[in-house]
């Protein structure tokens, strides 16, 4: 379960202005801190199920094969022999990680895995996204859309 951490954010750095110059009341919303792009998605209903499993799916295996920016000292807990991943050592389990999301970006496709990299491992929001890589606003919605489903189609989730 994600962790909450709810804050005040204002919708307006200034308000809007009425004609006799006085400031309407501002507007203020309550924002999740703590729940990734992907899962802000799903639960506002732009994602089906499938396309929230293939994507968890894949930042999982992100997470399992180290590939996010790491500190010098490892902090893992200490395993237990006969315990994990079907007998695989540590090594193995995170060279199989890697090679299942090399292989799911592969099948998504050219131009596709930018916007898989940046809202489902980096966790950066849509907006954020389709700036970085300079396409017009809501277009990322889209593409992020038919990226999960080939994600999904690899990693054989109905």
């Amino acid at each position: 379960m994600q962790h909450r951490k709810l804050v005040e954010r204002e919708l307006t750095e200034e308000g809007p202005r009425r004609r006799n110059g006085a400031v309407k009341s501002r507007r203020s919303v309550t924002v999740n801190l703590g729940e990734s792009p992907l899962g802000w998605l799903h639960a506002h209903g732009h994602l089906d199920d499938r396309l929230f499993d293939a994507g968890e799916r894949l930042r999982a295996d992100y997470e399992r094969a180290s590939l996010g920016p790491n500190v010098t000292m490892r902090w893992d807990p200490v395993r237990v022999k006969g315990t994990g991943d079907q007998g695989l050592t540590p090594s193995e389990r995170q060279l199989s990680a890697r090679t299942r999301f090399d292989g799911a970006l592969k099948q998504a496709g050219k131009g596709l895995e930018d916007i898989l990299w940046r809202v489902v491992c980096a966790g950066e929001s849509l907006p954020v996204a389709e700036r970085a890589l300079a396409w017009p606003a809501r277009s990322g919605k889209l593409v992020l859309k038919l990226a999960l489903d080939r994600v999904a189609d690899f990693y054989r989730i109905t």
